[in-house]
């Protein structure tokens, strides 16, 4: 028998990696980071997509990292035409300059599993810490699921209602960029008063607010500490130094905390659910696909205080981690694939007594 570690690769077998990247000495970055972990191994390398491309028919490599900003073919162009030919695990590498971090959001929407910023100094590998972590996940992680655009049956089956005096509260992290986008695709103008945690750098979030509003009805923007939850409004955590949160059972209002990362994130999932539990019936809590156990814990608190709770379906995660914990610990009261989860959002907040 095979035995398997806990990315569900068997562990004889390397994780054979090709790094795309336009810099020579961001490569060799890349590949020196990567090569300390045994479970990995670079088995080519690309300047640009022509190259990438050839590299991809002759090695099949099981993940690919590529750079946002590439000359001639962008990363961005590059990664559709990938997932349309020929989809695979992608981790995007990106500047964490305005035009890096929209393109890595827009990535992250179009299929990439996750987005990891460049060094700031030349030499430095400091922000690729993680990197060979995301590899492995990257590795294991559902790709390639080619999902249609929402349907107008779809909207006008959510169309017209407000939150009915409740308040939806979504925790998510690697692949959950896409299933944000597609709840709030099918979100009414009216749509609940909704808040936000998804694991990225502030910039990142400050990009992926940006891409959202234009294309979904309610208005979505990062939250500021102390704004009002108010219907037709979607606040994402911010980031940095901040944890997002609520306080006050009344009138509840935008609580920026300041505070040590929790699992290893900040924001923090827990922290948000934590505060979402004073709250009881009135609130509705949602785990979306990500690696590790961030919003289990919290999840379980808004249960007990009688909160309703679900959690993305195994099928329609890329990663299904943080669910499957929030299952393991009894948190989740029902499962949904991702183009049902807005419904199911929608209707817990309009039912007229509490649990059914």
């Amino acid at each position: 028998m095979i035995e398997h570690g806990e990315t569900g690769l068997p562990r004889r077998k390397k994780i054979r990696v090709l790094v795309v990247d336009d810099s020579r000495t961001m490569r060799q970055i890349i590949r020196a980071c990567l090569e300390k972990d045994p479970q990995l191994e670079v088995i080519a390398e690309a300047s640009g997509a022509s190259e990438a491309r050839d590299a991809i028919n002759a090695y099949s490599p099981d993940v690919m990292t590529l750079d946002v900003e590439m000359p001639k073919m962008n990363g961005l162009e590059f990664l559709k035409r990938v997932m349309r030919h020929r989809p695979m695990p992608v981790i995007m590498v990106s500047s964490m300059t305005q035009k890096g971090s929209k393109a890595a959001i827009a990535a992250l929407a179009n299929g990439a599993v996750e987005c990891v910023e460049k060094p700031c100094a030349v030499g430095s590998s400091g922000s690729f810490a993680k990197l060979p972590a995301l590899i492995k996940v990257a590795a294991v992680a559902r790709t390639g699921q080619i999902r249609g655009p929402i349907s107008q049956a779809a909207k006008q089956h959510t169309a017209g209602h407000s939150g009915d005096g409740r308040y939806v509260f979504i925790g998510g992290s690697t692949g959950a960029v896409e299933a944000i986008e597609r709840i709030l695709l099918s979100f009414p103008p009216t749509c609940p008063p909704t808040l936000i945690t998804q694991h990225m750098p502030k910039e990142f979030l400050a990009s992926f607010a940006a891409r959202l509003n234009p294309r979904v009805e309610p208005m979505v923007k990062l939250a500021q500490d102390g704004e009002s939850l108010e219907s037709g409004k979607v606040l994402i955590a911010p980031g940095g130094d901040t944890h997002l949160a609520i306080s006050g059972k009344g009138a509840p209002r935008v609580s920026l905390v300041e505070a040590p990362e929790r699992n290893g994130h900040r924001p923090s999932v827990d922290i948000l659910f934590e505060s979402a539990a004073s709250l009881g019936s009135k609130a509705v809590g949602a785990i979306l696909t990500g690696m590790g156990n961030d919003g289990a814990a919290g999840l379980l608190k808004m249960k007990a205080a009688g909160s309703r709770t679900v959690a993305q379906s195994e099928d329609s995660c890329v990663v299904f981690g943080m669910p499957r914990v929030a299952g393991e610990y009894g948190a989740v009261e029902h499962w949904c694939d991702i183009d049902a989860m807005a419904s199911y959002l929608l209707h817990s907040c309009w039912e007229k007594t509490g649990r059914s």
